[in-house]
């Protein structure tokens, strides 16, 4: 078989490189995919050879770092499935409360957010007036006509005042300018700004501070992240003590301490 590159005493065959060129790809792509793996196993093949010469043996016996790899992965192979397989991924809202009561201390806030309502419109669309009534409004009936409105002519809008939102996030969207977003919040409950095409409007429903408690509401997808975790590693020290357990009771393992105390 003809070699179609060398490395010094390494040969490239033309059968290192089937699959390397996709079903249908043109005869001028092929020829430029087969030029590229050459240059890269060259480049490849070059420094390995130069680390060949140049390290000990001992410092390329690698043989117990592969077999090392191998047990690693092998076995976080093995963890994956079984967590696939056997974890309970059902958390009741009593959990997450519960683990919020009792862990409070760990939901300071780190940064301010809102509740809200807000609507970013163009100066130029229809029924601005009834929209500054809207979005100050408590009436279901006003609700669903800024909803109507909203989708009809917003250019960008949140009306799930329900929600918690990073307070930094909203202000990437609004022109407010603020030295103090603290005192901004706590002094404004409905604001109105503009650029020179959009309106905004702000309808502050309610807000926490930074360092203040954070609310289990905003919290609670993380502390389902928590609560699988943990059961995650409770699942696979569990299945590590029961390898072990029974291998104990079927004789299965043995330390030799003759051996040992020899060392």
């Amino acid at each position: 078989m003809l070699p179609i590159a060398r490395a010094n005493d390494g040969f490239l065959y033309l059968d290192n490189i089937k699959g390397v060129i996709p079903v249908g790809t043109s005869s001028k792509d092929s020829i430029e995919l087969i030029k590229k793996y050459i240059d890269n196993w060259l480049h490849s093949t070059l420094v390995i050879q130069k680390a060949e010469d140049n390290l000990t043996e001992e410092q390329k016996n690698v043989e117990a770092q592969l077999n090392d790899y191998r047990n690693s992965l092998i076995t976080y192979i093995y963890e994956k499935e079984l967590v696939k397989q056997k974890l309970d991924t059902i958390i009741s809202n009593e959990e997450i409360e519960e683990y919020y009561n009792n862990n409070k201390g760990n939901f300071e806030l780190k940064d301010n957010i809102i509740k809200v309502v807000y609507v970013k419109v163009n100066k130029k669309a229809p029924g601005l007036n009834d929209l500054k009534k809207w979005y100050k409004s408590d009436i279901q009936k006003d609700k669903d006509r800024l909803s109507d409105y909203c989708h009809q002519f917003a250019e960008n809008f949140y009306l799930n005042e329900d929600s918690w939102l990073l307070f930094d996030d909203l202000l990437k969207e609004i022109p407010i300018q603020t030295y103090n977003k603290e005192l901004f919040l706590q002094n404004n409950r409905y604001v109105e700004v503009s650029d020179s095409t959009n309106n905004y409007f702000l309808n502050i429903k309610g807000f926490k501070i930074r360092n203040s408690l954070s609310p289990l509401s905003f919290e609670s997808t993380n502390i389902k992240n928590i609560i699988l975790n943990k059961r995650k590693l409770q699942l696979i020290t569990k299945m590590k003590q029961d390898i072990y357990n029974d291998a104990v009771n079927t004789n299965k393992i043995e330390i030799y301490k003759n051996e040992l105390q020899k060392k």
